[in-house]
């Protein structure tokens, strides 16, 4: 089966270096007030690296047979080998007004946690295209 990958959606990409410019200029206009100048300044700056985050890499997970390879710090990447992986699974948890889905990959020594925002798909249909990935890798195997 041929590789596949999920990354962040480019509207996504963009909103976040909007909010950047918004904060960016709010900083500018509040010159006179040091304290609302602070606040806009660290926004934008915060904003920045997150939007930068998603150039350096769009990319959170990618698949084959062999090995899915995630986001590992800030712009990094980790390949772990199917037989390293100890679970995929959904968490979905429900607190007060609010409803969370993550896609966790976990192994021996790290639990990697996506959101939809993260992969552009919903995690339910991520995690059971690399269930297939990960079947199709012990398929021949035997």
């Amino acid at each position: 089966m041929a590789e596949r990958e999920w990354r962040v959606p480019f509207a996504q990409v963009a909103a976040k270096w909007a909010a950047t410019a918004a904060a960016a200029v709010l900083a500018a206009a509040s010159a006179g007030d040091r304290q609302f100048l602070l606040l806009a300044g660290a926004a934008a700056i915060g904003l920045a690296a997150l939007a930068l985050r998603d150039v350096l890499a769009p990319v959170r997970v990618a698949a084959d047979t062999g090995a899915v390879t995630v986001v590992a710090g800030y712009a990094g990447r980790r390949r772990i080998p199917w037989d390293e992986v100890a679970a995929v699974r959904v968490d979905e948890r429900r607190r007060l007004l609010l409803h969370t889905r993550l896609l966790e990959i976990e192994t021996a020594d790290d639990l990697h946690l996506f959101s939809r925002f993260d992969l552009g798909a919903e995690v339910d249909d991520v995690a059971a295209a690399l269930g297939e990935l990960r079947h199709g890798s012990s398929a021949g195997v035997g």
